[in-house]
């Protein structure tokens, strides 16, 4: 362990996921923890009284400056906004601030494989895990992924390897976070509601090589431009990965995967890099590559009903998502898409959609927006529900079409999170067959 909690006064900011796992980490670590949301729900009141009866003490629908005076360490949520009263009285009080995933780091004696990037996280993170474990190593899969990284540390032993999936948002609050070995699959313009612009956007995914060392590894797309210019970032050993450039080493064919499109391409060289540097031989790594399927909500084949294919890419919460999930598609779109905007600009997808994209059927907040930039390019229809837009997307497709659920937006104008939106996708084309 780097770091001693025992008898340390420590308040939790947030809890959902990420918060609970922290604060129980951090009582188990004999730490005195405390917990402050200032949410209230159904759920965040039965946490509460989980948390209540492992002696935490928890306040919630309120923050009070309470649970920051006098305290040795205030460990936050990712989706702590920036301006919470929690982190002034911090600043005032000189008490230290850290995220969740630095919690893990301080907990976890295992090597760290970090993820990051606009896309492919989940799918790259999860691919190397499994790629990893068929070549025998014991790997766990966590961090932004789902699963929090502070609820895992109690499976991670010295011989494990943690493939840790990590957003910009968990990267602002890292201290000596030090991944030994960093991914970055690729930057576009995301989460303009938290970073003003693309710049501040680069800084803080380029954190995860700030702690690194030169025995550490950095693993970068050559690709992309933005990626490709991190090299300077790290003083870790590079190795760059590409579908165009470089000498190729047979694994397998890439009609061989059962998961589609150039950026899985992207995502399954980034794990094959990994791979390397873990020593894994590339009969392993093939198995469990052909083996792959991809993840739920990740241009997920849902059914074929009438000759019409429906897939679900909920996950496709940006505008460069979308554009992978368009590319991704042989078939003529009829793309369903909106929802919370992150402050998007659509017309960069305005080049995909005009190549692939029959109709778009828009919902949620962001549906003017995405009408007033794309200008017309195709024709757009509105629907007030997911089960609406299914049923309106099925009556404009014809045999042969694919009709795509890719929003371009975040999910929590409708649903709680991008996963009950896309099951929500499927129940609805269920529907369609009378199930």
């Amino acid at each position: 362990m780097k770091d001693n909690f025992k008898d340390k006064k420590v308040t939790v900011v947030g809890l959902a996921r990420s918060g609970m796992a922290a604060a129980l980490l951090l009582k188990k670590k004999g730490a005195e923890a405390y917990a402050t949301d200032c949410g209230d729900s159904a759920g965040l009141r039965k946490n509460a009284g989980s948390l209540r009866k492992k002696g935490i003490k928890v306040e919630i629908g309120i923050h009070t400056r309470g649970f920051v005076k006098g305290k040795d360490l205030i460990v936050i949520s990712p989706g702590v906004p920036e301006d919470s009263p929690i982190l002034k009285w911090a600043a005032e009080e000189k008490v230290p601030v850290i995220g969740e995933i630095e919690l893990g780091y301080l907990c976890c004696e295992a090597p760290i494989v970090a993820v990051t990037g606009t896309n492919g996280k989940s799918t790259t993170a999860t691919l190397i895990g499994k790629i990893l474990k068929k070549g025998g190593k014991s790997a766990v899969v966590c961090g932004n992924i789902g699963n929090p990284f502070c609820g895992e540390i109690s499976k991670v032993k010295k011989d494990s390897v943690v493939v840790l999936e990590v957003s910009s948002f968990q990267l602002e609050t890292i201290r000596r976070f030090r991944p030994c070995v960093a991914v970055v699959l690729n930057i576009s313009q995301n989460h303009f509601d938290r970073h003003p612009d693309l710049k501040s956007y680069i800084k803080a995914k380029s954190r995860i090589f700030e702690n690194q060392k030169t025995s550490d590894w950095a693993v970068l797309n050559y690709d992309d431009p933005l990626v490709r210019g991190l090299r300077a970032k790290t003083k870790a050993k590079t190795i760059f990965f590409s579908r165009k450039k470089g000498i190729p080493e047979m694994v397998c064919r890439q009609e061989e995967l059962k998961i589609k499109g150039g950026h899985n391409i992207e995502n399954a060289l980034a794990s094959l890099c990994v791979a390397s540097i873990f020593g894994v031989k590339p009969e392993a790594a093939r198995e469990a590559l052909m083996a792959f399927k991809g993840l739920e909500h990740r241009f997920e084949h849902v059914a074929e009903i009438g000759g019409v294919e429906f897939i679900n890419d909920s996950k496709g919460t940006t505008v460069l998502a979308t554009i992978m999930a368009l590319e991704s598609c042989d078939k003529p779109v009829i793309l369903i898409a909106g929802g919370h905007d992150k402050g998007s600009d659509f017309r960069k997808a305005g080049p995909a959609v005009v190549s692939k994209v029959k109709k778009l059927v828009l919902i949620g907040e962001a549906k003017d927006k995405i009408r007033k930039h794309l200008n017309g390019a195709v024709p757009a229809i509105e629907a007030g529900s997911m089960e609406d837009a299914v049923k309106k997307a099925y009556s404009e497709a014809e045999p042969g079409d694919c009709v795509l659920l890719s929003p371009m937006c975040a999910s929590f104008d409708m649903f709680k999170n991008f996963e009950e939106r896309g099951k929500v996708f499927k129940q609805a084309v269920k529907g369609l067959l009378g199930v």
